[in-house]
């Protein structure tokens, strides 16, 4: 795990911007800096290293091909390096590598193979930036997934001359010299709104992200990205509802095992010491069963609590670690170290986010840190496995909708809009739902258009409405999860993974995220994840394998955050009332002051809208630090 930063430029001083953007992601890579200038082409390079392969200088990046002609800076894992490694030797492409990192096996596949080649072969999570010095060419790709971050825009310098920039981080921008740092007031209301900000868009206006499966491709005048996909998440899961799985449940289980222990055992490869994140909920419990199979030691797993038993889920991970023999450490949060962590948030998560798990996430990445460098975690059982409750919930509502004839839901929505009895909240959600083409639409009103203070928080902005809404999939189980893989999972949850996780140097790995298991889920029927009121059924029935079924029985909590207690008490509450009551987004014009008021006062007093409150808290908290650095 590290982070990479670039640009074209031949005007600045290099080395002075690219020393500070190495410098500010520091946290990314402690282990090491390296920078790559081409005077011929104006590019620099640079990279910051946590060394988990190859500990030795011969894993150092950028990192230049044997034959010189390739320049490559990359930040994530290969898993499959070792095949990829065998392949190039047999067919001639290598006679010998310097070391034995994956960074060398990837350039050198990348040369001999081609990117869009290699990345179709690759199993791992990145984001990479290689450069070919022959044809003159910069090419940056991100995994399937999305787990690795990379940003991206063409700036002006402090002379107003345009350039290509791309970093890890969105705050390696303000490195830049002449970077105005202009918020997109868009962005910010969809951040409002989705707790996130959605994918291409970043907070600032002419910032990026390249989504996830992409390749862009630059060339001379290195001004105009050309992106396109080498793997798509709509593609995969069409294909797979037009050739589902076809043999039994059973089958489907023990396939699935197969999948999911392999894709343990590469990422468990490492030359520092691995751990896992250990919730009491399915998903994790799952992955460290599988890992302590496979270890001949105990394995290292970690957990925090709360000191609030009504929501403390620390002590079923114990009684799981316990039964399981792992080496376990825990830690109870209180309300304190959430008021200690907030204002400090901003640096490490250069965009909003009001996603409350991220503390959880935090701290148990902090935590595991003490005792490893690598942790395997839980996260995509809920999106490909239908373990959220939206998920079942979302028909029953749907249902109610479409026996309305469409003839009449349509009127029946314009004529609530026409009479001015949408500014009511009821109305609001009646008509946004009547209006509706598919479940997707249905989900996204009352999952995240459902407050309606919303329509006046952001004077100005438009909220386009995220394509994943789209009906893509007959299932509508199937139909949601694919929304939420779209924009929710690489962009509120890997988004969190990996800042959360960074902060402390430590490299999080998402086993349910390879390739080959990632593919078959969407193969698999609807009965096999959610029936009878039973959420992610194969992976309760697998997990059960290793784990006593009355063990794991019980409601869905995995990392919460008393989130709506904690804005309430103690000195949270006093901070977030003088941030909330004083905000400078309202006063400098990006917030409808009436309507922030209005929210909070809501909160107080009747304990509701607690999201939307968190979510302007956080808004307002970052945008205080950036203000800061400017």
């Amino acid at each position: 795990m590290c982070g990479i930063a670039g640009f074209c430029n031949n005007r600045i001083d290099r080395h002075a911007l690219i020393r500070a953007m190495t410098d500010r992601m520091r946290h990314r890579g402690p282990d090491a800096e390296g920078f790559w200038l081409d005077d011929q082409s104006g590019w620099t390079l640079g990279h910051r290293r946590l060394s988990i392969l190859d500990l030795s200088p011969s894993g150092a990046q950028p990192m230049v091909s044997a034959s010189g002609r390739t320049v490559l800076s990359y930040n994530g894992e290969i898993y499959n390096a070792a095949e990829l490694r065998d392949a190039l030797l047999q067919e001639g492409h290598v006679e010998k590598f310097r070391g034995h990192s994956d960074t060398e096996i990837l350039l050198e596949a990348i040369e001999a193979w081609g990117l869009e080649a290699t990345l179709t072969l690759s199993r791992g999570m990145f984001a990479l930036a290689v450069y070919d010095r022959e044809k003159k060419v910069l090419r940056m790709a991100r995994d399937r997934a999305g787990e690795k971050p990379l940003y991206y825009g063409t700036v002006k310098d402090e002379w107003g001359k345009p350039f290509f920039a791309f970093a890890s981080d969105l705050a390696l921008f303000r490195c830049i010299p002449g970077f105005e740092a202009e918020l997109d007031r868009d962005a910010l209301a969809a951040f409002l709104m989705y707790k996130y900000v959605p994918a291409p868009a970043s907070i600032y206006k002419g910032v990026y992200k390249l989504p996830a499966g992409c390749i862009l491709t630059l060339r001379e005048p290195f001004l105009a990205p050309d992106i396109k996909p080498y793997w798509s998440l709509v593609e995969t899961a069409l294909y797979g509802q037009e050739y589902p799985f076809r043999g039994s449940y059973e089958e489907a289980k023990e396939q699935l095992e197969a999948l999911l222990t392999e894709s343990i055992r590469g990422q468990m490869v490492a030359d520092v010491p691995v751990g896992a994140f250990l919730s009491g909920g399915i998903d994790s419990p799952l992955v460290v069963s599988l890992m302590q199979k496979l270890s001949d030691k105990p394995v290292k797993t970690f957990t925090i609590g709360y000191d609030d038993p009504k929501i403390n889920e620390s002590k079923f991970a114990a009684d799981i670690a316990a039964h399981l023999g792992t080496d376990h450490t825990e830690l109870m949060l209180t309300e304190r170290e959430m008021k200690e962590l907030i204002p400090t948030l901003p640096y490490y998560f250069s965009e909003p986010l009001s996603d409350s798990s991220l503390i959880s996430t935090y701290f148990v990445s902090k935590l595991a840190r003490t005792k490893v460098t690598v942790s395997l975690s839980g996260d995509a059982g809920d999106e490909l496995f239908c373990g959220y409750e939206r998920y079942w919930e979302t028909p029953a509502l749907w249902n109610k909708v479409r026996r309305v004839p469409e003839f009449l839901r349509r009127p029946a929505a314009g004529f609530l809009e026409k009479t001015g009895l949408t500014k009511k909240p009821f109305f609001y959600k009646a008509a946004s739902c009547l209006s509706a083409d598919n479940i997707n639409q249905v989900r996204e009103m009352i999952q995240y258009r459902r407050d309606i203070e919303l329509l006046t928080l952001v004077p100005g902005a438009g909220i386009t409405p995220l394509s994943a809404v789209e009906a893509k999939l007959s299932s509508p189980y199937a139909s949601m999860q694919l929304a939420d893989m779209e924009y929710y999972f690489p962009d509120d949850i890997l988004y969190k993974v990996d800042r959360a996780s960074m902060a402390h140097s430590l490299e999080s790995r998402i086993p349910m995220l390879d390739r080959d298991l990632l593919e078959f889920a969407w193969t698999l029927p609807d009965s096999f994840k959610y029936k009878d009121g039973v959420s992610k059924r194969i992976l309760r029935d697998l997990l059960y394998q290793y784990v006593p079924k009355e063990m794991l029985d019980r409601p869905k909590q995995g990392f919460y955050v008393p989130i709506q207690k904690w804005l309430l008490e103690g000195s949270t509450y006093e901070y977030t009332k003088e941030l909330l009551e004083h905000s400078h987004l309202v006063r400098d014009g990006w917030l409808d002051g009436k309507t922030v008021q209005a929210v909070w006062e809501y909160f107080q007093k009747n304990h509701k809208k607690h999201q939307l409150t968190f979510n302007i808290l956080m808004a307002e908290q970052w945008y205080r630090s950036q203000m800061e650095q400017s």
